[in-house]
């Protein structure tokens, strides 16, 4: 949430959720269109805060794994989020898409890691790929 009012004397609540593109519970949605699992993730997410008070502005972060974007994280942060970080240089500007990415780059080698099965010496390593 902002301290600060965001927009029209309201502060601005939002929820970022992450998923993973190639999840068994997603496959054969996101393999038929771009983005599906990101959108579910959003529209679960207003379901859950529906009943919030009017006097905040919700906004729902929706991204995928392997990159998909839902246009209203996409806003919140090309254009919205922007207007908070005009005061800083535009180096900084940039590390904080470059954090999200940094951020879901982790999660992409530690669930690929996850299905990687263990092995002895890097010779299993290498006749395993």
């Amino acid at each position: 949430m902002t301290l600060i009012p965001w927009r029209l004397g309201r502060s601005l609540v939002w929820d970022a959720t992450c998923v993973d593109t190639l999840a068994a519970s997603h496959i054969q949605a996101t393999s038929s269109m771009v983005g599906a699992a990101a959108t579910s993730a959003e529209q679960s997410k207003r379901r859950k805060y529906e009943n919030l008070d009017s006097s905040f502005i919700f906004v729902a972060f929706g991204v995928e794994t392997l990159g998909p974007c839902r246009p209203e994280a996409r806003e919140l942060f090309s254009k919205n989020y922007r207007k908070g970080l005009s005061s800083l240089p535009v180096i900084q500007e940039r590390a904080v898409g470059q954090r999200i990415s940094l951020v879901i780059q982790r999660g992409n080698a530690a669930s690929i890691l996850g299905t990687v099965p263990r092995c002895g010496d890097f010779e299993d390593v290498l006749d395993f790929i």
